[in-house]
């Protein structure tokens, strides 16, 4: 039970660094708890389009490398539809 629990602090956790960082590099105006969402499903988001690639992300920094990559794709998503 305890590593279910570990494991989602350190999504929430890599989930929000890779957020924030998407959000400093794409200018993006976020709070914390949207660079966590942004972190989370941009890491799942990417996962699943480089997994059609063939290209698999393993361990904390590959994690952290597709939740910022996935997390840019969505704030780029959001800015084409408001606009």
């Amino acid at each position: 039970m305890e590593d279910a629990s570990v494991g989602w602090i350190a999504a929430i956790i890599i989930g929000g660094l890779a957020g924030w960082i998407a959000s400093s590099v794409m200018k993006s105006d976020t709070g914390l708890f949207l660079n966590i969402i942004l972190g989370i499903v941009g890491a799942a988001v990417a996962s699943f389009l480089f997994g059609l690639l063939g290209v698999s992300f393993g361990g904390w920094l590959g994690y952290l490398v597709a939740g910022f990559v996935g997390a840019c794709i969505l704030i780029w998503g959001a800015r084409a539809v408001r606009s």
